[in-house]
């Protein structure tokens, strides 16, 4: 694999620029977000109830540790497992969920990072390199078109899902099912707590970590030849659910687990464990099996050895 791309999904141009671009606002993603979070701030402290607030938890942390973490991010971006198609497509849908976006966006948004951050240098919003209100508005309110940007191509087996196709066309739409079902069961304070809330924590969340992953923080890797480094977020690990291991993530793109060390807490590797042990997943890519790197360093080593790997299984 040639890890100057984010995925074999980007096809990228000798000319092609991750740093020329300009940022604009994006009246549907700033408005739905926007939506969910006044709701949340000037309606939720009202119609507070424990049922409405456990309901909020526990929503949250299905769609983000089943939804987000193994289905979105482990499993249909990195391919770091395989596991059933109706799980995959289970997870999957959790993910869709969370409110950040649709399969098919939330890819070419992750692939075009992952490309941009190889690169010697990048886009600033790329990069989260700007003070972090700047980059709140940024990353939750606008979009960034690059002058010369890559292409982004799904692989045949995504291009031809008719279920990962409808859930791009109607992701936002996914929220209204659910809905009703919190209404009926527990009325407004649950359609509040359950919806508005668990979207807005969960993107403005994953913003967030995304922004302190990028900027500094604790490093056992270092990337060579990348203008961006990840740094890992220890406080958010279990919020989280494993993904503030990003400095580790940096390193093993692929691999399933992010928390490398038994000290390093990671619910979606933990959740991958419980599928392979019911025969739910297999083929399962840690640091130990994935293709070397020869631009990955360790921080405390002047190289990377088998030993540094095998030390992080």
């Amino acid at each position: 694999m040639d890890w100057n791309r984010a995925s074999e999904r980007i096809v990228a141009s000798e000319a092609a620029d991750a740093v020329t671009g300009t940022v604009h606002w994006s009246p549907g993603k700033s408005l739905w977000i926007g939506c969910m979070t006044l709701t949340t701030l000037f309606v939720g402290p009202i119609v507070a109830t424990p049922g409405a607030v456990s309901l909020f938890v526990a929503t949250t942390i299905v769609t983000l540790c089943a939804g987000h973490s193994v289905g979105m991010h482990r499993r249909l971006i990195h391919n770091s497992f395989e596991c059933p198609p109706w799980l995959e497509y289970m997870c999957v849908y959790f993910g869709t969920l969370v409110g950040m976006s649709g399969p098919f966006g939330l890819m070419q948004q992750h692939d075009l990072r992952d490309w941009a951050q190889r690169r010697p240098q990048c886009h600033d919003y790329l990069r989260h390199g700007r003070p972090i209100w700047t980059d709140h508005w940024w990353q939750l309110h606008c979009e960034l078109r690059l002058a010369n940007g890559p292409a982004f191509r799904l692989e045949p087996r995504l291009q031809r899902d008719r279920v990962y196709a409808w859930l791009e066309r109607t992701w936002m739409l996914q929220q209204v099912p659910w809905a009703v079902i919190f209404y009926a069961a527990g009325g407004w304070s649950w359609v509040v707590w359950g919806i508005c809330a668990r979207v807005s924590v969960s993107v403005t969340g994953h913003w967030l970590v995304g922004h302190f992953a990028h900027r500094h923080g604790p490093m056992s890797w270092f990337i060579v030849d990348a203008g961006v480094q990840g740094h890992d977020v220890p406080i958010a690990a279990w919020v989280s659910m494993g993904e503030s291991w990003h400095n580790n993530h940096h390193a093993f793109p692929g691999s399933a687990r992010l928390g490398l060390r038994d000290d390093q807490p990671d619910p979606g590797w933990t959740l991958i464990r419980w599928f392979e042990r019911c025969g739910l997943a297999w083929n399962i890519k840690l640091p130990s099996n994935l293709p070397p790197r020869a631009s990955l360093r360790s921080a405390r080593e002047p190289t990377v050895t088998n030993e540094s790997v095998e030390s992080v299984r």
